[in-house]
């Protein structure tokens, strides 16, 4: 099975995290995930996540440490996923541009929403103000 490494950025503003729709006509279509994408060859965690919020979002990001990491198999491939926390530029406001959609959710209501599996685990430590 094909294994990709993914990481996502974690913004937090006002008790509320940045998540966006994944396109319908992508795998996991539909699904909500935290912004981010996989990490090319050649590329740290953290350039790629640089990247990868410049084109899904139009925003450049400063990267913050590492806080969460998982390993999930999808039917069609393996995910290792690794969440870091990010700020956004003074001043910047992201945009769909890679999404069906973006939101700032309240932490509470995380769990309401259809999230890609992987990051299941994640939203109850959200949540409860573990992360």
């Amino acid at each position: 099975m094909k294994r990709i490494r993914v990481v996502a950025a974690l913004v937090l503003r006002d008790g509320r995290v940045l998540a966006q729709m994944r396109p319908r006509h992508k795998a996991r279509g539909g699904l909500w995930e935290f912004p981010g994408g996989k990490v090319e060859p050649g590329e740290t965690d953290e350039e790629a996540l640089v990247r990868e919020c410049r084109e899904e979002l139009g925003v450049q990001v400063r990267v913050g440490p590492r806080v969460w990491g998982t390993v999930h198999a999808y039917p069609d491939l393996e995910v290792e996923l690794v969440v870091h926390r990010a700020e956004f530029e003074e001043g910047a406001e992201p945009s769909a541009k890679d999404a069906e959609r973006i939101e700032w959710l309240p932490l509470q209501e995380l769990e309401k929403r259809p999230f890609c599996e992987a990051d299941l685990p994640l939203l109850s430590l959200l949540a409860s103000g573990r992360i």
